[in-house]
């Protein structure tokens, strides 16, 4: 919602920026799309070796239930 009001107040103000904003969103937006899919890889085995990490202490103390 505050992206596209922030859109709408760059119309109101320059509209030619605001129309090669909207062009340009898309393109922009797959440049980027490696990056995030490196950064949920990363994230992955980021949260895998803190699993590996946690293990034994989860595993000493025993059932949930307990």
């Amino acid at each position: 919602m505050w992206t596209f009001l922030l859109w709408m107040l760059l119309f109101v103000i320059c509209w030619p920026v605001a129309v090669l904003a909207l062009i340009a969103y898309p393109f922009v937006w797959l440049v980027l799309l490696p990056f995030r899919l490196i950064g949920i890889g990363v994230d992955a085995v980021f949260q895998t070796l803190r699993a590996m990490l946690l293990l034994p202490a989860r595993m000493m103390r025993g059932p949930a239930g307990a």
